[in-house]
């Protein structure tokens, strides 16, 4: 079981994506994990064959249990002598009264009236997210159950209401995922010692670049201020690596990668941050098209387990809802998030003369254990200059 944030302790296996004897790639998705932050696409770092299942879909495991054995390409698919087995489930603690057992070999349906239907957690919770009725569909999963897979690929589009509670797949609990925020909230400010900077940096450049970027391009290809915003920080992060990385056993650890965590609220309340990966070395394109993607990803609750360990800083954004500006709580063990709020008319000089003027203020805030303010002044200072040169992003 995969580490998918500093808080989580547990993770519940909700549907294997592949089978024992099937080959499997590094970076191709295998399971789905249920965590307090939603349901995670897990992905496997070894290319191989997948061996045997040692986890059930259904159980709930601490982090660091084994949950399958994968083989060597051309090996055969059981595990290796001497191999440890794996942690007992976690199970809740039995009542102190006498109660009347219940038999253990026939599992509740999640679903009332679907005893007759053999289908995965997973499959089932997207068939009702879709509205698809699962009795005409074939299963290719072991005993002919139904997979996630054997859903048809064109689902209706969802609508931006909140999903209704009956509806709402276990990935998207928003009271556990409150409770997860809440815990790394209260961490992150019991236990880093939190600085702010904020810097005003005009936007008439960056405005009038990206308004002629955007001339005759369809609304799927135009470019948002956000994507430069996101652009800059990640290439002003090259020069100021003390920000990129990880506060871990008493130390700092810089990453060699930029990996910047989008801040995503989500419909109904909640947020998470995945990583754009390598975000200072995508094209603007590329970088809008990854953010579109992340987005519309996050909010239907189709994250990958990489997307959620990797970030090296956090970057929010509140701008589109009206906020002048933002301080946030760096998430641990990162040591640094930036902040952006929305651009506002107002007067700015521009060589000697008062001219109306978009201006952004960005904001900081960093963990005082690895850098200082001078460091962090630098870093706003850069970004200011990267949004002034917007034909270099």
């Amino acid at each position: 079981m995969p580490s998918l944030g500093a808080d989580m302790v547990v993770g519940t296996l909700i549907e294997w994506l592949k089978h024992p004897g099937e080959p499997v790639k590094r970076g191709e998705v295998i399971a789905v994990v249920e965590t307090q932050k939603g349901a995670i696409e897990i992905e496997v770092f070894e290319t191989g064959v997948m061996g045997q299942v040692l986890i059930q879909p259904g159980t709930t495991v601490p982090v660091g249990t084994v949950l399958a054995m994968i083989a060597a390409p051309g090996a055969p698919a059981m595990p290796r002598a001497g191999m440890p087995t794996a942690p007992q489930p976690v199970v809740a603690a039995p009542p102190a009264a006498p109660v009347k057992p219940a038999p253990v070999t026939a599992p509740q349906p999640p679903i009332a009236g679907a005893r007759q239907i053999l289908a995965s957690p997973a499959a089932r919770r997207l068939a009702s997210e879709r509205d698809i009725d699962l009795a005409g569909l074939k299963g290719s999963g072991p005993g002919g159950a139904i997979v996630s897979a054997d859903l048809p690929t064109i689902a209706p589009i969802l609508s931006a209401a909140p999903i209704p509670a009956k509806h709402r797949k276990p990935g998207l609990d928003l009271g556990e995922m409150r409770k997860a925020i809440a815990a790394a909230m209260a961490r992150s400010k019991r236990e880093i010692p939190h600085y702010y900077l904020a810097t005003d940096i005009p936007l008439a450049r960056a405005l009038a670049w990206l308004a002629n970027a955007n001339a005759g391009q369809p609304p799927e290809r135009r470019l948002l201020l956000g994507c430069l915003l996101l652009k800059a920080a990640a290439l002003a992060l090259r020069a100021a690596p003390v920000f990129n990385g990880f506060f871990r056993e008493g130390g700092f650890e810089a990453s060699p990668a930029i990996h910047v965590g989008l801040a995503v609220a989500l419909r109904g309340g909640g947020l998470v941050a995945p990583a754009i990966q390598d975000t200072d070395q995508l094209t603007l394109p590329e970088l809008m098209a990854a953010m579109r993607d992340l987005i519309e990803r996050s909010r239907v609750g189709r994250l990958r387990g990489s997307e959620m360990t990797l970030p090296t800083i956090t970057l929010t954004a509140l701008g589109e809802r009206g906020v002048d500006s933002v301080l946030g709580v760096i998430f641990p063990p990162q040591v640094a998030i930036l902040g952006f709020g929305r651009p506002a008319l107002r007067a700015w000089v521009v060589e000697g003369r008062i001219e109306p003027c978009q201006v952004l203020t960005a904001s900081l805030a960093a963990d005082h254990r690895v850098s200082d303010g001078h460091a962090g002044a630098l870093l706003l200072g850069r970004i200011d200059q990267l949004l002034q040169e917007p034909d270099k992003l």
